[in-house]
């Protein structure tokens, strides 16, 4: 990540880590409490403990990567600024 504000850094990291390994351990713990049952039923109780986990996951890197889209926008408004005053 190339975020400049590094407090922001940081808090967007750990949550990310957060998030991955909720999405572990609940994929995990799904797993092992249906898989007395039949294995079918832990493979799904897997993917559906692991999906709150992934829909974090996928939030924060949709804020990281609109956050790099605003500074590259703001850059290059910046860039245009001087171009038009050069004119």
């Amino acid at each position: 990540m190339r975020l400049k504000d590094k407090i922001l850094y940081f808090v967007v990291n750990f949550l990310l880590g957060v998030a991955w390994a909720t999405a572990f351990l609940g994929a995990i713990y799904s797993f092992l409490a249906y898989y007395q049952e039949s294995f079918f039923y832990s493979i799904v109780a897997f993917l559906i403990g692991a999906l709150p986990g992934l829909a974090i996951v996928l939030l924060l890197e949709h804020f990281i990567v609109s956050q790099e889209n605003y500074l590259e926008l703001t850059k290059q408004t910046k860039l245009l600024e001087k171009l038009l005053e050069k004119e």
